[in-house]
């Protein structure tokens, strides 16, 4: 899915976006036992965050929440640490064989890889091209780092600038406010392992942040 496709910035490496997806009237058949049956891999693998936009992600709300919450209209989704995880899931789900379209987001040479170490080959492929027209208007790359992480952008540029802001002075922990961010995010892809040690890369690393995209 395209909202999922415009991360930037650093640690790249460790974010890899799921989904799972079906088509209405061709694979949408006993959807919520089959929906639960993936979680249940999901959960097995250890994604970081995940969710059902219906319910919340679990940085939010219990799993166990999420689950009793199934309807033939959920969508779940989430994000992975590594790609080993995703090599796993991958073959997790071909050998369940549930009917659902497994979407992954990442860096297409990691995600390549995976697909070919799990013994599966990728039917589409959609990328980026990147921002076009005036970047100035863009907020820094820090900050964007962050943002695009919600691929609906449901987490303000202004809020990440001043949290930024306040890890750097020692008022909030990276950990504290990477959740506050990943709870913005209602479908579950916001990556928020990969929030902190961008937030604790920056306030170790002072003089490289705050460049304009």
């Amino acid at each position: 899915m395209t909202h999922s496709l415009h991360r930037c910035g650093r640690i790249q490496e460790k974010d890899f976006v799921w989904l799972l997806y079906h088509v209405k009237g061709v694979n949408d058949q006993n959807l919520v036992e089959r929906l639960r049956q993936a979680i249940a891999i999901i959960e097995e693998v250890g994604a970081v965050n995940w969710g059902d936009v219906k319910s919340g992600p679990i940085v939010k709300v219990s799993p166990a929440e999420i689950k009793e919450k199934l309807t033939e209209k959920s969508r779940i989704r989430g994000v992975f640490t590594s790609r080993d995880q995703v090599t796993e899931f991958l073959k997790k789900m071909k050998a369940a064989d549930l009917g659902f379209c497994v979407i992954i987001s990442g860096v297409l040479d990691q995600v390549f890889s995976s697909c070919e170490k799990a013994g599966v080959k990728p039917h589409t492929m959609n990328y980026s091209l990147g921002v076009f027209g005036n970047k100035k208007l863009l907020a820094d790359e820090d900050t964007l780092a962050i943002t695009t992480m919600c691929g609906h952008h449901m987490i303000p540029d202004d809020f990440v600038t001043e949290t930024r802001r306040r890890v750097k002075d020692g008022k909030v922990s990276p950990e504290k406010a990477s959740l506050e961010f990943a709870e913005l995010c209602p479908c579950g892809i916001f990556n928020q392992e990969r929030a902190k040690e961008l937030l604790i890369l920056e306030k170790e690393n002072p003089s490289t942040s705050g460049k304009k995209g």
